[in-house]
């Protein structure tokens, strides 16, 4: 069962990489302070260049415990966030 689909989430269609680091980097700031221990960032499937760019993002933001693409549905990571 999909529940990541409850999850708060920020579609990055439009967006290009080279700006993607802000809106991401807020969101998630965001959500943390919201207690949001779980959302979902959509990037799409695309040339793959903006997923590459959110996952470079999340591997250096120090409150990401984990992330991985959504199994049924490619254009989008699931994100696990410290909440502490």
């Amino acid at each position: 069962m999909m529940y990541w689909n409850y999850y708060p989430k920020i579609d990055l269609h439009g967006e290009y990489a080279s700006t993607a680091y802000t809106v991401v980097h807020s969101f998630l700031q965001e959500q943390r302070k919201l207690g949001q221990s779980y959302v979902v960032i959509i990037h799409g499937k695309g040339t793959g260049k903006l997923k590459e760019e959110v996952h470079q993002i999340l591997s250096k933001e120090k409150e990401v415990l984990e992330y991985q693409l959504d199994p049924d549905n490619l254009g989008q990571t699931i994100v696990h966030l410290n909440v502490k």
